[in-house]
């Protein structure tokens, strides 16, 4: 028995279907990826001046080299520490995020890296 090969497009559905690309099937995963990438550019830009002070915070605290990670569970949120925080990192923590009132400062932990998930 000889099998002929054939110009036609594997059945949808099937494993073949899935394997099965075109030229045109690429092309258009290319430009959709691009439109993707212009899209979260436009946003970063118009998103740059919107930053809360709460996200300024930690942005800058974990410039510093600040270590401390949160641990969310059931909405309550727990700064956990394992490395000792670099000097600068360290005294800006006391002096601008210690001194917030406890909602201020849990929206500060919020943004910083969770232990939750990598």
């Amino acid at each position: 028995m000889t099998i002929s090969p054939t110009n036609m497009s594997p059945e949808s559905g099937t494993d073949d279907a899935r394997s099965f690309d075109t030229r045109q099937a690429e092309a258009d995963r290319q430009t959709a990826l691009e439109a993707a990438r212009r899209n979260a550019r436009s946003t970063l830009d118009r998103d740059g001046g919107t930053e809360t002070p709460s996200l300024k915070l930690a942005k800058e605290y974990l410039s510093l080299g600040g270590r401390r990670r949160s641990k969310i569970d059931d909405n309550i949120t727990k700064v956990r520490q394992w490395e000792k925080d670099p000097p600068e990192a360290e005294r800006f923590w006391k002096e601008r995020v210690e001194t917030l009132s406890d909602n201020e400062r849990k929206q500060v932990e919020d943004f910083l890296p969770t232990i939750n998930w990598p």
